[in-house]
């Protein structure tokens, strides 16, 4: 029988767990409220936690300055693109890593999960010229068609793992009711495995969305996302704090509100199947 955790060790893990969130909130509560201060307050020393003077100066700024709803189409198409595109090559994948492995089945998996270990601008130089040579620099199709095979390894990974904790009996009792494998999967494997699945998209929409080497090196004006966006803010007369930071603060607010709406299906996906 598992140990009862007394009620001291229960407040203090609760402690522990709010200064852990608290430190890893406060640079994203401190733009969001430089983004509200004039460049002069924004750049006091010693620094105003809440702003002297509130001001949506900024904001009017940055949106005058650039179109941010062009910035936020861009990642919206490319983000929730490369996940369908994603999840379409990743649940064949997973599934015949799962329920039919063969003798190289870990070795290949160990291989993709390894290229994530590269170091991106050590293939910048022959990624850019192939872009170039088909024209897909400065599109959404090739910063969507990236975005999916940078973060492929982390979803075929993901599923695997998922499908992994699901009763073969149940596929082959599908089977033995004359369950081809289309069927097999997308009336069986995929109802059981959406936590998983969700889980999976949910974490590549904010890895494609929040990806900033990639698009700052591959796209120019017609198909920027909000990276690119940001780092606008960035110029040889220096850095703007307030504007840089109101700038932040739409690029990641569409991604907060989305996790916070889904952070229950994603803690759930999360942990399908740590528990039998």
């Amino acid at each position: 029988m598992a140990r009862a955790i007394s009620p001291q060790k229960k407040w203090t893990f609760t402690i522990l767990a709010w200064v852990v969130a608290l430190i890893l909130f406060f640079p994203i509560l401190w733009t969001i409220l430089t983004a509200f201060k004039t460049e002069g307050d924004a750049i006091l020393f010693p620094p105003a936690f809440l702003p002297p003077h509130w001001t949506l100066e900024n904001f009017v700024t940055v949106q005058t300055r650039s179109d941010y709803f062009k910035h936020f189409f861009n990642s919206m198409v490319i983000s929730i693109g490369s996940s369908l595109i994603g999840l379409v090559i990743a649940v064949p994948a997973a599934w015949s890593m799962a329920f039919a492995p063969a003798k190289r089945t870990k070795d290949i998996l160990m291989w993709m999960l390894s290229t994530k270990m590269m170091p991106a601008v050590g293939v910048l130089v022959p990624i850019y010229l192939i872009f170039k040579n088909l024209g897909l620099l400065d599109t959404l199709t090739g910063l969507t068609g990236i975005m999916t095979l940078i973060n492929l390894p982390i979803m075929v990974w993901m599923l695997y793992t998922y499908f992994r904790e699901i009763p073969v009996d149940i596929l082959e009792a599908s089977r033995m009711d004359g369950a081809v494998l289309w069927k097999e999967i997308v009336y069986v494997l995929l109802p059981m495995a959406i936590p998983g699945i969700a889980s999976t998209m949910l974490l590549n929409i904010i890895l494609a969305w929040n990806e900033a080497f990639w698009t700052l090196n591959l796209s120019a004006a017609n198909a920027a996302p909000l990276t690119a966006f940001i780092a606008s803010y960035s110029s040889p007369e220096g850095l703007f704090w307030a504007k840089l930071s109101a700038a932040s603060t739409l690029a990641i607010a569409p991604i907060l509100v989305i996790g916070w709406f889904s952070q229950k299906q994603l803690v759930r996906g999360m942990t399908f199947g740590a528990v039998k």
